[in-house]
């Protein structure tokens, strides 16, 4: 499938005006190459011509892009006396793969990604830049059969992984305590059945009135009291490609107007999901949640888009955004999760991984949704 892509962008460097394309950003690497290291603060650098893939990697991830890469065009640089006998970096490298690009060509590359200094050894060599972003996340937003049934599977661990934190739930635990019963149930579904895998997962679980009111916050260490709400929050990356799953719970009784709040939030999820299909526009369905909570007068508390892509990257394009008049198309992935934050009552907000299909949403992360279902 990565052959595939790289000669699909190939096959159209013509329509898009490019001779050579560079890629820095790493979720894009991934994508075209199978290469995901777990830190980038030594540079790596992607690029492809007509003819050939070429790698600049730093020599600590030479045998790592060795195993999950086909190129065979490395360029690797050193930090090491012995090895660094001329002094190469990946600068130096880059100078050299560009000269075998065409002559002041037309050079592809993500204007959001690519660092100044490589844009002005470009261009300080005669090449004229073309901006990649648009149409390397159009290429994203389509996934093929295999990043689907990689997301699928996602989808079931993480709903295996919410299940297990939300049923030890209670008064006493810290979040992070919280976080780590699914954490466990996770670490050992894929040991079991998925040997030689690699699995990346994202888990945040705020508590209170005041911190459900702040939609991304890491997990610490307060203790879950009594009347709590909760909004618990994960997504598992499996081989590379995510799926996401949230609910909102409370340990005891919630308020009436914490009642009435959730209620909306949940019906506002549901009917974005009974509706979201192939051949509405983005905007749409962000309308459908977004008429329901402001006819409860909640408006004002909605701060973010009703959802977003997903797969490579945990927020990826195409959101569900009020502006985004894109036709939704078969292979989209979409998490589906309007919020609503209300100051003193707090955070409101479920989330679920669907994708579309020709013949309906496949929904696939999975947990029960009602009020009476997530009181603990």
């Amino acid at each position: 499938m990565i052959t595939n892509r790289i000669q699909k962008l190939r096959e159209n460097f013509t329509s898009i005006g490019i001779d050579a394309a560079i890629i820095m950003n790493f979720e894009n690497q991934f994508y075209f190459s199978g290469l995901k290291a777990i830190t980038y603060s030594r540079p790596i650098v992607l690029g492809i011509d007509d003819k050939e893939t070429h790698l600049i990697i730093p020599s600590l991830e030479e045998e790592h892009a060795k195993d999950k890469t086909s190129i065979k065009k490395l360029y690797v640089y050193h930090e090491t006396k012995l090895e660094s006998f001329n002094g190469e970096s990946y600068l130096d490298y880059f100078k050299k793969m560009i000269a075998d690009f065409p002559a002041n060509g037309l050079i592809g590359v993500e204007y959001s990604s690519c660092p100044v200094i490589l844009r002005n050894i470009l261009t300080d060599n005669g090449f004229t830049l073309v901006n990649l972003d648009a149409y390397i996340a159009e290429m994203r937003f389509i996934k093929d059969d295999e990043e689907l049934e990689l997301i699928r599977e996602s989808g079931r661990l993480v709903s295996l992984a919410l299940k297990n934190s939300l049923q030890h739930g209670a008064e006493g635990i810290t979040e992070i305590e919280l976080d780590q019963f699914g954490n466990t149930a996770l670490f050992k579904e894929v040991a079991r059945t998925h040997p030689d895998s690699t699995l990346d997962f994202f888990a945040m679980s705020p508590s209170g009135v005041k911190r459900t009111n702040m939609p991304h916050v890491f997990s610490n260490t307060r203790v879950l009291e009594k009347n709590d709400i909760i909004i618990h929050s994960r997504q598992v990356g499996f081989n590379g490609y995510r799926a996401e799953c949230e609910r909102t719970f409370f340990i005891g009784e919630p308020t009436a107007e914490q009642r009435k709040v959730f209620t909306v939030a949940v019906e506002a999820q549901s009917e974005a999901l009974k509706h979201i299909k192939v051949g509405m526009k983005a905007s749409e369905v962000n309308e459908i949640a977004r008429v329901i909570i402001a006819d409860a007068g909640l408006e004002q508390y909605m701060n973010h888009r009703t959802g977003h892509g997903i797969g490579i990257g945990l927020h990826e394009e195409p959101s569900l955004r009020f502006d985004n008049e894109l036709i939704l198309k078969e292979g989209m992935v979409f998490c589906v999760e309007p919020g609503i934050y209300v100051p003193d009552v707090g955070g409101f907000r479920h989330s679920d991984t669907v994708i579309l299909t020709n013949e309906g949403t496949e929904l696939i992360t999975e947990f029960a949704g009602s009020l009476d279902e997530l009181i603990f």
